[in-house]
């Protein structure tokens, strides 16, 4: 008698071979990285590129600050989507909702790791904030708002949201049966049940997003209240950080989504339309970051104080132009990317020199040549090298045509499918997310100083990247680990 074995749904609790190797990957880079804070604990904040402002003409805040503001900034669209889809009813994005709510978690475990290396001691640290801390200080509301409140509000809404499934799959026989049970919690989907767990949910939902608001308004406060600070003092400072958390949230959950969908082969649950819906909306927010960013330049710029008008400069012209435009450039290239799926399409241009094989080959070349330049002038700087002269003219013209030629000839795809190109914006305004977060925190330390200090510089070392490396591909392992012993999506009851 053959005993028929009935399969979890969406891949869950099936190891392929591929998977066991993609893990293996993952936790090398994750070694890598805690052996690199290792020798960071072992040694002092001296083997990083981090200084004293001023005297020894550093930054005292640097990529891990960067990073911890970015994970914050990804969380915020996470749970602001599910929240959303819940309160508004969004049916069509009820998809993906799950995906949007552990990216949050995940997120939000990334960015407490990322304070940690920062403080150097970190046990101390955290004995010295319950000891001293002032809650009117915006420090105290990041830690209470942001790691604790907002994390723990997280977790309860993905507990409520996740045990109908988990009550589904508790009756399929499997080694994660007991796991599901206890997930559950009792849970048995009645109509009583269902209704009590929509009335919950719903008033969590509403509870959380003037949470979100406020944690990131917070956050933004720790730069834009420093008035001897420039660069960071300015009324924009919350609101762009809340801006800014959705773009890069947004962005990673479309790059998500589609990962999913080709993986997974759910075209039909994962259709165009949540990447029509989130596209717009990522749109949207670019849209309203640009004129934040173009309304604080000209600010600065036309009736800014003199350390302000300096600090510009170094942005727009000086030794941190290439990150400032290369930001830049990513987020108007993502919105570009974006909107291309609405333009009408006209007559096709046959051009031979635009065929695909030779436009990416151009474009891999102009990535190569900008990296070796890159390389050669800055290292792993952020600021040119001391000693470095300018290239000729010709060379950036060169690089930004063969670069140009590059993103045209993917624009006919991004044009046919608009889930190729939410998954271009994604990537490029998450770019331009992780520059802007750079740029918002270095220069103001380096160039911003209101003391008669000399221009600084901060050069991230080996032990900082190796760190950052770690947190990424420890977030990536904690999200496909959870994908395989949990559904990513809602289950349905015939599966």
């Amino acid at each position: 008698m053959s005993v028929q074995v009935q399969r979890l749904p969406y891949g869950v609790g099936r190891f392929q071979v591929g998977f066991w190797l993609f893990i293996l990957v993952l936790l090398s880079v994750v070694g890598w990285g805690i052996y690199a804070y290792s020798r960071q604990l072992v040694e002092g904040l001296v083997v990083t590129g981090l200084r004293d402002i001023g005297t020894m003409g550093g930054a005292a805040w640097g990529l891990y600050i960067a990073f911890d503001v970015y994970f914050v900034g990804v969380s915020f669209a996470g749970i602001t989507m599910a929240a959303l889809i819940r309160l508004l009813r969004l049916e069509e994005l009820r998809p993906v909702s799950r995906m949007a709510e552990l990216l949050t978690i995940v997120a939000l475990v990334l960015a407490a790791f990322s304070v940690l290396p920062d403080l150097g001691q970190p046990v101390r640290g955290i004995v010295n904030l319950l000891r001293y801390a002032r809650p009117q200080s915006p420090f105290f509301g990041t830690f209470t708002l942001v790691i604790s409140g907002y994390l723990f509000a997280s977790l309860v809404y993905f507990y409520l949201d996740g045990r109908r499934d988990a009550a589904l799959l508790a009756r399929i026989p499997s080694p994660l049966q007991g796991f599901y049970r206890l997930w559950a919690a009792g849970y048995r989907d009645t109509p009583a049940e269902r209704e009590r767990h929509h009335r919950a949910a719903f008033w969590l939902a509403i509870a959380i997003v003037p949470l979100l608001v406020t944690a990131h308004s917070t956050l933004g406060f720790v730069f834009g209240i420093q008035s001897g600070r420039p660069g960071w003092f300015s009324t924009l400072q919350a609101p762009a950080f809340v801006v800014m958390a959705g773009v890069s949230g947004i962005g990673l959950l479309l790059v998500i989504a589609a990962v999913f969908r080709h993986v997974l082969g759910e075209r039909e649950r994962l259709h165009e339309a949540i990447f029509r819906w989130l596209g717009g909306l990522l749109a949207l927010l670019v849209l309203v970051y640009l004129y934040f960013t173009v309304a604080e330049l000209l600010t600065t710029t036309y009736t800014g104080h003199e350390t302000e008008v300096r600090l510009t400069l170094a942005l727009l012209t000086g030794p941190y132009a290439w990150l400032f435009w290369v930001s830049m450039g990513a987020l108007v290239l993502g919105l570009v990317a974006l909107l291309l799926p609405y333009v009408p399409s006209v007559v096709p241009v046959r051009v031979p020199s635009f065929r695909p094989a030779f436009t990416r080959a151009a474009g891999l070349a102009a990535a190569g040549a900008g990296l070796l330049l890159m390389i050669h002038r800055h290292g792993p700087r952020l600021a040119p090298a001391a000693g470095a002269g300018p290239e000729p003219e010709w060379v950036g013209w060169v690089l930004a045509g063969l670069a140009v030629v590059f993103v045209l000839s993917w624009f006919p795809l991004f044009a046919r499918s608009v889930v190729a190109a939410g998954v271009a914006g994604g990537l490029l305004v998450n770019v331009a997310a992780v520059g802007k977060r750079l740029l918002i925190v270095v220069p103001s330390q380096t160039h911003g100083t209101l003391l008669p200090y000399g221009p600084g510089s901060y050069t991230p070392t080996w032990v900082e990247y190796s760190v950052v490396a770690g947190l990424f591909a420890l977030g990536t392992l904690l999200y496909t680990l959870f994908v395989k012993v949990f559904p990513i999506m809602e289950v349905a009851e015939e599966q």
